[in-house]
């Protein structure tokens, strides 16, 4: 049984990282470690869904092990009627193309995915309290984005936010990676600036206003953060 050590990890990464080593040739079952009760329930809820066998010992304080059997008597989610959540697996196929788990080419022009949506980022946290909290919350919405269909076509950084596209910021693998499936990562140069952070951009490049204002006009849905 795979063990994958997803301590310290915000929702839904745990949830998502367990269905990815499941789906892997071979594998048996998979071991994951969690420091929290509500990840165990949101793992919980993802076995039942797929009807796979689960159970989870407490090790010690804040510290979880859940079991998770990959069985081939699984039970579909189509079959089922699940929705999973937040967990559309992206693929490609022979021509590079990035496709969701029912191979649904997603359409992308010069780059961009222009059936997705433009995310504006404002901030290096997500919501309003604890300001810790709110940094685990952003590095879990950036994930999520990842295992969106459609992908957005944008995302862009403005004020505070322009902290998470720089270096050592937990986020920038993430942001990495929507690079790579054709997401345009922009952060406001006025901004970078403002915080001495041009220096330091580690994902995407560097826009002025108009180009940030221009995205946001011609999107057909934004996101703002």
């Amino acid at each position: 049984m795979k063990t994958i050590d997803m301590l310290g990890e915000p929702c839904p990464i745990p949830v998502i990282s367990a269905k990815k080593a499941l789906a892997e040739a071979g594998t048996d079952g998979v071991k994951v470690l969690v420091d929290n009760i509500v990840a165990v329930q949101n793992l919980e809820k993802m076995a039942n869904g797929t009807g796979r066998a689960f159970s989870y010992v407490e090790e010690s304080s804040n510290r979880y092990a859940v079991s998770i059997l990959a069985s081939d008597t699984v039970i579909s989610e189509a079959v089922l009627g699940v929705a999973s959540d937040a967990t559309n697996e992206i693929d490609s196929d022979s021509a590079g193309n990035f496709v969701d788990t029912d191979h649904e080419e997603i359409s992308v022009v010069n780059g961009a995915h222009s059936d997705g949506a433009v995310v504006l980022i404002t901030a290096n946290h997500l919501g309003e309290g604890a300001e810790e909290l709110g940094k685990m919350l952003i590095k879990g919405f950036i994930f999520s984005l990842t295992e969106q269909s459609p992908l957005p076509q944008s995302v862009l950084f403005l004020n505070g936010g322009a902290h998470l596209t720089t270096q050592g910021a937990n986020t920038v693998p993430d942001l990495q990676t929507l690079e790579e499936m054709g997401v345009e990562i922009l952060t406001c140069g006025t901004c970078a600036n403002y915080y001495n952070l041009s220096d330091s951009l580690a994902v995407g490049a560097i826009t002025d206003m108009m180009g940030i204002v221009n995205r946001l006009t011609k999107a057909s849905k934004v996101i703002t953060i």
